[in-house]
């Protein structure tokens, strides 16, 4: 089986050349969702030279399969509900805010230990790029950019190295430039696509995001 990317940082590698207009730009920010995107994100900020930050998104999984996502929220407050989805797996409300109420701590926690006692990257004004490593539902992606837009950027570029073709248009079409390596017909999932696919732990996002804000100081 041939794989696209070698792993998450050789993903960076690649979707940086494809952001190289962006280098060496002052109002530059780049932004990973967590676990998995900060690889991927960190590698960009290297090579164009910007800051990095992470914007923190848990998904809603559905109660009897976790990993379909019926939603996401965001640090901030932003809730993204899937609405087809939530009658489609009768999910009922309380279960749904149940749900909502557990990634919320989690959510926290995450803020909490990725940034310490750093501030976050201030956005307001500035080009946000954000990146993931990969697209499938666009749960993630759709909150994130609602959270994103609530702390007023003067620009966004969601950058990811895969997702599904059908993603470019609804990305567009709400202002948004797309900047994707891999445009995929049938979207299977993000994992296929790399040949290193492990999880990201939690020691691994800090450890990128330290070295990073050390480097800048």
């Amino acid at each position: 089986m041939s794989f696209s990317f070698i792993d998450r940082r050789d993903a960076g590698v690649k979707l940086a050349r494809a952001l190289h207009a962006f280098a060496d730009r002052s109002d530059v920010v780049v932004l990973a969702l967590p676990r998995g995107g900060v690889p991927v994100a960190a590698e960009v900020a290297r090579m164009l030279n910007a800051p990095l930050d992470v914007l923190i998104v848990r998904k809603l999984g559905v109660p009897d399969d976790p990993e379909l996502a019926m939603g996401a929220i965001a640090s901030g407050g932003v809730t993204f509900i899937n609405e087809p989805v939530v009658p489609a797996y009768r999910v009922a409300p309380e279960q749904l805010s149940e749900i909502i109420a557990q990634q919320r701590v989690e959510l926290q926690r995450r803020e909490k230990l990725y940034r310490g006692s750093r501030e976050p990257v201030p956005i307001e004004g500035k080009t946000a790029i954000l990146i993931d490593d990969g697209i499938a539902t666009g749960s993630s992606i759709r909150v994130a950019l609602s959270a994103l837009r609530s702390r007023h950027p003067a620009n966004v570029v969601i950058a990811v190295p895969v997702g599904p073709e059908r993603f470019r248009d609804e990305i567009e079409r709400a202002g948004t430039r797309f900047v994707c390596r891999i445009e995929a017909t049938n979207m299977m999932g993000v994992g296929g696509f790399y040949r290193n696919f492990d999880q990201v732990s939690d020691e691994e996002v800090t450890h990128i995001l330290a070295s990073l804000a050390r480097a800048d100081c």
